[in-house]
């Protein structure tokens, strides 16, 4: 495994930069999904504003094809520690799985920026993401309102040890149980893995159970939204009839929100996480001061807002310019 990344990263010899030349390993979840795209083009344009400073940047973008090879990433991490990486400004995809990588790099004097998803350590430089429970609040509130406080309630799970989805699915369930209690929780158990395909193959099964029961749905990230959109598509159940509410933006998502399948997006500002995921590391190897945590934002679009600037901005970010 680690002799495969050191052919990937071969000639990522960073010891002999200048000062004002700095190496930043940008290690996603993943590369498949459109989020970690808008994530990558975020850290490139941090990049392209420091160097109109004088400050030269090389982002290097590397991470896993799929958002459940722990192995995958933990090599990407360590490769990049090896290879004395000024920087790292890491995703990742199991908040415990990559403690150790982690504090291995900060040992060796490399800052680590957490961006994204928790990591269950108090040593890293800084945390850059979401406020995660707020924004599963945010679809509990909306959801429920949408129900008008009643009905039955299906949420899918996205998978273990990814710290982001979870504090969602915390989230939401606390306002569910908190501010509406007339609405039952049918279903709220089930797994779906990191696919899309895999997603729709629960999603099928948990509508084949409960669909005749149920009024609404919860999807705490982008491929849970698409695999219950077409599981909900199979069984007549969307447009509508069934109330969804997932998370993040992506073509099918924004689509099935402008045709009314999906009634709300909780979307996140993953350009603006990427920028300052990039800034804050070369901040810190500056010697400036950095926050420890950095919150980036959260909001719920509808197709009552959508066109807004505001919300234009974050559904169809000007990724082309910055991934060249």
């Amino acid at each position: 495994m680690k002799s495969l990344f050191g052919l990937v990263i071969a000639g990522f010899l960073l010891t002999s930069a200048s000062a004002q030349t700095y190496n930043v390993a940008v290690i996603p979840k993943g590369t498949s999904h459109e989020f970690w795209k808008s994530i990558h083009a975020g850290a490139n344009k941090a990049a392209q504003e420091l160097a109109a400073q004088g400050v030269k940047v090389n982002v290097n973008w590397k991470g896993p094809l799929r958002e459940d090879d722990r192995d995958q990433q933990i090599g990407v991490v360590e490769n990049f520690t090896i290879r004395r990486a000024h920087g790292i400004v890491l995703a990742p995809l199991d908040s415990k799985a990559l403690v150790a990588p982690v504090e291995k790099a900060l040992a060796s004097k490399i800052p680590v920026v957490i961006i994204d998803s928790g990591l269950q350590s108090e040593k890293t430089t800084s945390y850059v993401a979401t406020d995660n429970f707020k924004g599963g609040q945010l679809a509990g509130e909306h959801l429920g309102q949408l129900l008008g406080g009643k009905g039955k309630v299906i949420m899918l799970r996205y998978q273990v040890g990814s710290a982001s989805t979870e504090e969602r699915e915390a989230g939401f369930l606390d306002v569910m149980k908190k501010k509406f209690p007339g609405i039952e929780l049918i279903s709220t158990d089930q797994y779906t893995g990191a696919t899309r395909d895999s997603a729709q193959q629960v999603a099928q099964n948990v509508i084949n159970r409960f669909g005749k029961d149920v009024n609404g749905c919860f999807a705490p990230c982008e491929p849970v939204t698409i695999g219950l959109l077409l599981a909900l598509k199979e069984k007549g159940l969307a447009a509508g009839k069934v109330k969804l509410v997932g998370f993040d933006t992506g073509a099918g998502s924004v689509d099935a929100l402008k045709k009314g399948d999906v009634q709300a997006l909780v979307v996140q500002n993953p350009v603006r996480m990427g920028y300052l995921g990039v800034m804050t590391v070369v901040n810190h190897l500056r010697g400036k001061p950095v926050d420890k945590r950095i919150d980036t934002g959260v909001s719920v679009v509808t197709a009552a807002n959508m066109g807004t600037p505001e919300m234009q901005e974050l559904l169809n970010p000007p990724l082309d310019k910055y991934l060249k």
